[in-house]
């Protein structure tokens, strides 16, 4: 269905009234410092805001040993205690359209070195038409976005024939189960709208890599300097480690590994050493070292089957001359996460593309992206079609990150159309 010209007017006019708020709920949540295990301020921001829409929040907790045998869950980092997913539905009053859920995740990833900002990083900062601060564009601009998007219906006398979930989850940058514990614990809908971070142009995601976390402890043997080479130094041992694992990086990006769905990608598959911890004194042979990972994983291929060939790559490590009398200890937490294809051609993907192009005058482009989303849970485990689109962002996980306003407010409009289209519409209460 699609919804008649007089409502559409009405619907992107209202977008139009809201641009200042909508900007200034993105400035509310930016200030919100929602690193992994802080989200709580974030959350309870979104339930007011799902309050003033007149939705009921409702509280999901992750729990995982309710999730544990789930092919979507990923082994925790830390505690899901005071951290429970915010979730609101909207019920018409008489059901004529589709279901849809619009999902987006608070949580956003350390600020890195801080000094190194223009301005500090939950301070937002406009100018030059885009709002700098860290999770602007990944991905608080999104989930700004869609509440703007149901408001604007509301604002133009109507509301959702249909009934539409609302999800602000924890935990996208790391496991992706709350995601996972909000879309088990609701009904499934006929279709999900994610306000994902846009690559940098405009682009709806067709394919996403998988993820797998890891981390490789490496005990050597300490001395002083002066008889260095009686120990065993376990940040150079971490070092031989890590080329194993480059080596596989090659390996894995070879044409003919690659999926049809990546062709013409450069690089798909990234391996990234994260992190790196370890020493006790620069006048000491280290002692231990422990190096964190991230390792993509291409289509046709599984997660469960690169933690297999990580779990090779370090007992190779292990047989390597160079780290003979060298303990190694690997480690599973985080991502355990599934590569995934979007269906281009679902009818919810095929509104968002057309609605964008009515706004804006421009196509929205089909990228495979070498990251990874919340998307793959509604594809993956529930059959859900998946729209994963959104604003255009710059610096996402770096210093400065920043997000255009402008597409921020042509994603609000594209998802208020697509709402209007999908779930048909009704006045309001």
């Amino acid at each position: 269905m699609t919804a008649d010209s007089g409502a559409r007017r009405a619907i992107l006019q209202a977008v139009d009234a809201l641009r200042s708020e909508t900007e200034d709920v993105l400035a509310r949540l930016v200030r919100c410092p929602s690193v992994l295990g802080q989200e709580a301020s974030a959350l309870d921001l979104v339930a007011e805001l799902y309050g003033a829409l007149g939705l009921v929040p409702q509280r999901i907790p992750t729990d995982p040993d309710a999730l544990r045998d789930h092919p979507g869950f990923s082994p925790p980092l830390i505690s899901y205690a005071g951290r429970d997913n915010v979730v609101a539905t909207h019920t018409p009053r008489e059901v004529r359209g589709r279901s849809l859920t619009l999902q987006g995740h608070v949580d956003v990833v350390p600020v890195g070195a801080d000094d190194l900002w223009t301005t500090p990083p939950f301070e937002p900062r406009v100018e030059g038409g885009r709002m700098y601060g860290r999770g602007a564009a990944d991905m608080k601009a999104g989930v700004a976005s869609y509440l703007a998007a149901f408001r604007a219906l509301k604002l133009a006398g109507l509301q959702p024939a249909a009934p539409v979930q609302m999800h602000a989850v924890i935990e996208e940058e790391c496991t992706g189960n709350g995601a996972l514990a909000a879309m088990l614990a609701l009904p499934r809908t006929e279709a999900c709208i994610i306000p994902e971070v846009g690559p940098g142009l405009a682009g709806i995601y067709a394919a996403e890599v998988g993820v797998v976390w890891a981390w490789v402890t490496v005990t050597g043997r300490p001395a002083h300097v002066r008889e260095m080479q009686a120990g065993i130094n376990a940040i150079e041992a971490a070092l031989v480690v890590a080329e194993g694992f480059k080596r596989y990086e090659g390996e894995m990006n070879r044409a003919e590994r690659v999926h049809a769905s990546f062709r013409g990608v450069n690089h798909p598959v990234n391996v990234n050493l994260g992190t790196i911890e370890g020493g006790e004194w620069n006048s000491s042979v280290a002692t231990r070292a422990r190096i964190g990972m991230r390792v993509g994983v291409m289509m046709g291929y599984t997660a469960a089957q690169t933690k297999a060939d990580i779990e090779r790559i370090v007992a190779e490590a292990g047989a390597d001359e160079r780290l003979r009398n060298v303990a190694l200890k690997l480690e599973f937490k985080g991502f355990m996460a599934d590569p995934c294809v979007f269906d281009m051609e679902s009818g919810i993907a095929r509104l968002v593309r057309t609605n964008y192009a009515e706004i804006t005058g421009e196509e929205l482009r089909a990228v495979p992206a070498t990251g990874l989303t919340d998307g793959r849970h509604f594809e993956l485990y529930r059959n859900t079609p998946v729209a994963c689109f959104g604003p255009e962002g710059q610096n996402i996980h770096g210093i400065d990150e920043n997000v255009s306003l402008d597409s921020m407010h042509h994603t609000t409009g594209t998802i208020a159309l697509a709402i209007a289209d999908w779930c048909g519409l009704e006045p309001a209460a």
